[in-house]
Order: C-alpha cells, then sequence, then structure tokens
C-alpha cells in the first residue's frame, strides 16, 4: 500500500489533504439530502484533483430514480446501495483502463434527511464507501446508518462531513482493528452530535470481521445507545423495526435463553387486546439487553451475548442498550412508536420499581424516575414469581416493600407492600390503570 504523502493528522482538514496527496487514490462522491458535506472538505483543502474524479447531487427526486432506479425510500440503505453500484461502475468504466493499474478507486455516497424547517422530521441518513485496497482488487464496503443529533441543520451537515472524511480515512489507513478504525471514525465528534446504530461490512479489506461485533463495540465506544437485531439475528436501522408498533417489551440477562417463555408474550398480548387497542400491525415482541445493568450485576462477554442474540432473534427483536434505567429505555422506544408500550417484568423487578435507591440521580428521585418511565401510553404488565425466584431475584430492598403471605407458592402484583409514602405512589398507579397485573401463563 501507497504510504500518505504528509502526516496522519487528527482532524478532518488533515485526512483530506492527506488523501488528496496520496496519487493511488480517487474516487467520485455522491450526495443527497444535507448538501456535498463530505466532497467540500476535499474541495476546499486543496490538491483536489489528486482524489476526487466526479462529485455529484441528484435532489430532485425525479432526477435521482432517473439515475438510481424508483421504487426505494430516499433515505433508506436500498437508495444507498443503488448510489454505490451505479457510481462504481460508471467509475470503472470511464477510468478503469486508464488508471486502474495504480489507482484504487472508490465511491463514496451518503442519502440523509437532515432536520427540516419545522424540526418534525426523523433526522438521520446512510452513509457508505466501496473501495479498492489495492488497484485492481474487488472491492470492500463498508454501510452505516446514523441519527442526527444536533439542533439546527447546519451543525448536522457539518456532523456529516466529519464523519464522511473520516469513513473514507479510516477505510484506507485504519483497518487495523475494530478499535483502531472507531477511534478514527469519530475522531471530532461525540455521540450527542451522532449516533452510529448499524454497521454492515465486506469484502477483502474487512476479512475476518464479523460485523455485528463491530457494532457492540459501538456501545463500549459511546457512539451508540442501542443496537437492534431483527428475527433473523440482523442489525437493522431502529425504525424498521419499531417504527409506528405496539410494543411489548422484557428487559433482562437471558442468560439461559432456551429457559425463556414466549407464553408471558402471548399472556400480554390478550392483556393489550382487553384494553380495546386496535392493531394496524402486530404488536411487535421486543427482548433487551442492557450492557450497563442497574443492579451492578456482570454482563456477558461479547461472543457470549452475540450467541444469546442468536438464540433470542427467533422470538422476537433483540435489543441490546446502554441503559441502566427503565425510564431510558422508555424514552428511547418514544423516537419510534407512539403505540403502546407495555413493559413485562416479574414482581421482583416491580418491587425495585418503588426503590427510592435506583433514582438518586434525578432531582425528583422515586417520583421522577417513574413519571419518565411511564410517559403517553406506557404501562407496566406484572408477571407472578415464585417465592423462591422472587428472593433470589429481588436481593435486598432494605425496608422499602412489603410481601404479603401468600398460601399458592407465587409473589403476584397484589402481593407487594410499599413502606412509607411510596404505598400511596403504588396505588395511584395500580387505580389509574399503569401497574397492572399479568395472568400467570397458561400451560
Amino acid at each position: 500500500m501507497v504510504p500518505s504523502a504528509v502526516p496522519a493528522k487528527h482532524d478532518a482538514h488533515g485526512k483530506a489533504l492527506a488523501l488528496n496527496l496520496e496519487a493511488s487514490i480517487y474516487g467520485a462522491f455522491a450526495e443527497i439530502g444535507a448538501g456535498q458535506e463530505v466532497a467540500r472538505w476535499f474541495l476546499s483543502v486543496g490538491a483536489a484533483s489528486g482524489t476526487v474524479a466526479k462529485t455529484m447531487s441528484a435532489y430532485d427526486k425525479t432526477v435521482s430514480d432517473d439515475i438510481y432506479g424508483a421504487g426505494t425510500r430516499y433515505v433508506s440503505k436500498e437508495r444507498l446501495l443503488a448510489m454505490l453500484d451505479w457510481e462504481y461502475k460508471i467509475l470503472l468504466e470511464r477510468l478503469n483502463q486508464e488508471r486502474g493499474s495504480h489507482t484504487r478507486f472508490f465511491v463514496f455516497a451518503d442519502t440523509v434527511a437532515a432536520r427540516n424547517y419545522q424540526g418534525t422530521n426523523e433526522q438521520h441518513g446512510w452513509l457508505g464507501i466501496r473501495f479498492q485496497i489495492e488497484p485492481g482488487t474487488p472491492p470492500s464496503q463498508m454501510l452505516l446508518h446514523v441519527n442526527l443529533g444536533d439542533p439546527t441543520a447546519p451543525r448536522q451537515q457539518q456532523a456529516i462531513g466529519l464523519l464522511g472524511v473520516n469513513l473514507i480515512y479510516a477505510a484506507y489507513h485504519q483497518r487495523s482493528g475494530v478499535e483502531t478504525f472507531l477511534r478514527g471514525l469519530f475522531d471530532e465528534l461525540s455521540e450527542d452530535r451522532i449516533e452510529i446504530d448499524v454497521i454492515e461490512l465486506d469484502g477483502p479489506g474487512f476479512a475476518g470481521q464479523d460485523p455485528h461485533d463491530w457494532c457492540l463495540h459501538l456501545l463500549d465506544r459511546e457512539m451508540t445507545h442501542a443496537i437492534v437485531f431483527d428475527s433473523n439475528g440482523q442489525v437493522v436501522e431502529p425504525s424498521s423495526a419499531l417504527r409506528k408498533r405496539s410494543l411489548l417489551v422484557m428487559r433482562g440477562s437471558f442468560s439461559h435463553p432456551e429457559l425463556f417463555d414466549l407464553r408471558l408474550f402471548q399472556a400480554a398480548k390478550e392483556q393489550l387486546l382487553s384494553e380495546g387497542t386496535q392493531f394496524a400491525r402486530e404488536p411487535a415482541i421486543l427482548l433487551e439487553m442492557s450492557t450497563h445493568p442497574i443492579d451492578g450485576r456482570e454482563t456477558m462477554e461479547t461472543p457470549q451475548m452475540l450467541d444469546c442474540i442468536r438464540q433470542l432473534a427467533a422470538r422476537g427483536t433483540v435489543v441490546i442498550t446502554d441503559f441502566a434505567e427503565n425510564f431510558l429505555l422508555s424514552r428511547y422506544l418514544r423516537r419510534y412508536s407512539t403505540e403502546p408500550v407495555r413493559f413485562i417484568l416479574g414482581a421482583s423487578a416491580a418491587a425495585k420499581l418503588m426503590h427510592g435507591v435506583f433514582y438518586r440521580d434525578l432531582p425528583g428521585t422515586l417520583l421522577e424516575g417513574l413519571a419518565r418511565l411511564l410517559a403517553s401510553n406506557v404501562k407496566l404488565y406484572v408477571a407472578p414469581m415464585s417465592i423462591e425466584a422472587f428472593g433470589a431475584a429481588a436481593g435486598d430492598l432494605s425496608g422499602a416493600i412489603a410481601i404479603k403471605e401468600s398460601k399458592k407458592g407465587l409473589v403476584t402484583l397484589d402481593d407487594l407492600v410499599p413502606s412509607g409514602p411510596g404505598i400511596h405512589l403504588f396505588e395511584y398507579l395500580r387505580a389509574a390503570g399503569r401497574i397492572v397485573p399479568l395472568e400467570q401463563p397458561r400451560v
């Protein structure tokens, strides 16, 4: 591989200039939606003729469809792939005979919905690069889905520009491992500005790399809050699984997925139907695991977690998050759906919800935590547990809640008795229908 002509730098200016001065790298830029933010860096730092074969932006939908084909959403993985396919094909047809023996061709593309004037749209995008690691070799590829967090369109455009430059530079100079690549990918950025929640990669440049492992590293490096796996065990854009769906949600470690009982979700669905809810689409089953559980228990190592995800995926959508508190997960789900969200939890988890120790970081402690959790159209369905399982799971509740004596050997929602003023809040939430007992699943 040809070395960079200038020392590598960790800002977009230095990276774009280094690539412009590297004679073997040459390619095209196609950008839709947020402007030509990535190409602008290469055109403005100097020596752009060394890297830029072409830049374009097909904003008009008719023009875009004529070039890349109709039938896909304009901000989607399908549209991004159509852009990469077309631009890479044209690039090789035009330049391979003349330059192919000494040039590593690439195409960078993005399709982005930045903040509209009213701020009412979903602000996200897809970015990707298709590139040769050596002249004449089959291409490698990386695709990213991102959520934009800046409050203004200009700031979001700037963030896309930084991420695009980082992606191109990392593709050529930082492929030694997932940590090196992701560190370079997020130079000058933060999770508040951009979340990356999908990485797809293939080709010789990423031989032996597992894209699911890379996605979980995004959580470790605080580059996203959640990774969503569909029923096929593939990482997907969250809205594809969550958007406008009623959600039946269970949190847990799921360390023994083979013991997971789907009848709890059937009971929850029946409970939801009894509320008179009409479904445009079937409720989605969500199994969530946190990398930062609030009780401080150890989480699985990545290989074990990936194996667990593969087993759970056949039962529903699996979401891996860095949310410790339930209310953070509730807020995240509300980004994608205003339909009913129902948390399914055992009696021990319900008991912990009424313990103020878990809300110490909130100014309003227990009251604020429950208010955030039980947002509009969010309820808790509480399933019974055996007394033995309750004792093992609940741990020391330090007098925050008592348990009525039960002759059935089970602890139900009716058996929980919070102490002090918490009992009034508990009784109010029950009377308001925000905390509901779930019938024991039928055998």
